[in-house]
Parts: C-alpha cells; structure tokens; sequence
C-alpha cells in the first residue's frame, strides 16, 4: 500500500527486530528462527521498494542467515546498526548484555566480508557503575577495530528505579565526562578517516528536506544507500527541478566526521512519485491491520450494535 503511493524506502524497526518470528497470538507455536532473513527477502520482491533498513537488532540473536540476506537482497541497505554498549566483558556481565566482545566483533568481521563497503553504527554508554579504567580502554580498542561509521554515545547517570542505580561503584561524574570526550574524540577520528576513503566515489542519493545548513550553502541534503548524510551542490536551474523523495547520483568531493560533501554537481536526478507527494503535501497512509497491543480499555464497554433483523423479520 504505501509503495503505490510512492514510498520508495522504509524502515523495519523493533526493539529487537531481529527477533521477529515469535507468535503472540499463540506464545506455544515453535519460533521461526529464519523468519526475519526470509522477511528481507520477501522485501526484495517488493516492486517499486527501492530501499529497506532495519533496526535495532540484538547480536546475541543476529545469524548467518540474516547477513547472507542482507547482501543477495539488492533493496536491502549495506547499513547496520549494532549497539555494542561496552567493549569490557566484565562490564557487558554487569549490564546483563547476553553477548560478548568476541561475538560482537566477529559479527562486525561476517558482515564486512559478505558487504565491504556497510556502514556499521552503534550504541555505546559511558560510566556505568564499576566500569573502570582497563574496562574503558577495551571499549576503545573495539572502536578502532570495528570503524564505526558513526555511534550514537551516552554519558551513564543514575535513574532512580533501575537497577544500577543502587549498584556500588558509580564512576564519578568528571571521570565519566573525560573518558566521554576521550571516547568522542576517537570515534570523530574514526568517522573522519572512514568517509575520506569515500571521497571521488558515485553515491546514489534520496534527496531529504532541506535543512539550515544546506540552504546556508546553496546545497541540498540526500542519504547514501548506507545512510550516510551527504550535502551536495546545484545550480539554480536544477534546485528548483529536485524535491525531496526524488534520487541523484552525485561524486564526492570532501568528508566531516558526520556528513560528506559532493560539490562536483548533480551526475543524474530521477522524479519519483515521492517527489510528487512531497509537491502535493500528500502524506502516504496505511488502513488499520487489526493487530492489537493487548492494552485494556478505560471505561464501560460500548453496547453491542443491535442487529435490525430478528429471526423472523427479514426476508
């Protein structure tokens, strides 16, 4: 429904989502462990759904199976995002994570053979109770070893009803500032050498809306097939010609630790339907699917609706 109204990418999102495959309607059917790798591939035949990401998997679920679809499924984005949370062990134990960094960085290792070019992204905290010096240098050490392109990175403090609010050993808070912006500095290192070895490539771009900074610099804004946010140059002819929804093809020409820069023109634009909604200021809807969430409802129940007919009184 929503790609013959000219959504052309989309987003698979759970908490786990590569957990999909589990019956809530009946919690005693078997799980079907290949169900989200077959779910991919059920998008690739999707005509017309030129890009799907999913997010946020969990590697102690995250298979083979998953990874080999992922790269035979041309719509299938070469992105993943894999919270690591910590490099330490230790740490992972202590935040009941069911994973290890051997498994974490050996899924990094399956996925860049099967895609080389996948833009990896993550989520790491920083200070969680007990975490100490040696702890935070793996976590480093797993940084430089995976090359992020880029991490989504949080300072730990105490939330009252947690459980590790009430753990012993909280980091003081100027430790964990400093190992923060010890761990930002790294990853802006990282990100920056990453999207350097980009510059004088193709991209292909689903052009955004666009923001501040692009309009400060007579740009337009679009994502990579890798999610990659790329600022690309135009001229006042085909400025007016490019929506958002619409693809380019453009070359890059520079890199930042979050953004590449592609000033050398537009190679290629192609309208799309997306392009056409945006003009309109259409917005692509679904009908209801009938899938409830089990919530309980407030209040006395609506009265049934009373038929007109009775058993004798219709033809």
């Amino acid at each position: 429904a929503l790609v013959d109204q000219g959504v052309s990418e989309v987003t698979l999102l759970g908490q786990n989502v590569n957990a999909y495959g589990m019956s809530f309607a009946d919690p005693e059917l078997g799980r079907d462990r290949g169900a989200f790798a077959d779910l991919l591939r059920a998008c690739g035949k999707i005509d017309g759904l030129e890009r799907v990401r999913f997010t946020s998997p969990h590697p102690a679920e995250f298979t083979d199976d998953v990874i080999e679809a992922m790269a035979q499924t041309p719509n299938i984005c070469p992105q993943l995002h894999m919270p690591l949370q910590s490099g330490s062990d230790r740490v992972l134990r202590a935040m009941r994570r069911s994973y290890r960094k051997t498994k974490f960085l050996g899924i990094i290792d399956r996925v860049r053979a099967a895609m080389p070019h996948a833009a990896i992204t993550t989520d790491i905290i920083v200070g969680f109770p007990g975490e100490t010096e040696e702890d935070f240098q793996q976590t480093l050490e797993v940084v430089a070893a995976a090359r992020f392109s880029s991490a989504f990175t949080f300072q730990y403090s105490q939330r009252p009803g947690t459980p590790a609010a009430t753990m012993d050993d909280q980091v003081p808070p100027e430790v964990v500032k400093d190992r923060y912006q010890r761990l930002i500095a790294l990853q802006e290192s990282v990100c920056l050498t990453e999207n350097t070895t980009l510059v004088g490539t193709e991209v292909e771009l689903l052009v955004s809306a666009a923001g501040r900074k692009s309009a400060e610099n007579a740009r337009l804004t679009g994502r990579a097939r890798d999610g990659r946010l790329v600022h690309f140059a135009v001229t006042a002819d085909n400025a007016e010609r490019i929506r958002p929804g619409d693809y380019v093809t453009t070359t890059i020409t520079g890199a930042a630790p979050h953004h590449l820069i592609a000033d050398g023109g537009v190679g290629s634009h192609r309208r799309t339907r997306a392009g056409d909604a945006y003009e309109t200021q259409t917005t692509p809807t679904t009908a209801p699917v009938g899938v409830g969430l089990g919530m309980p409802s407030i209040g006395a129940r609506a009265p049934e609706p009373v038929s007109a007919c009775t058993s004798g009184g219709c033809p």
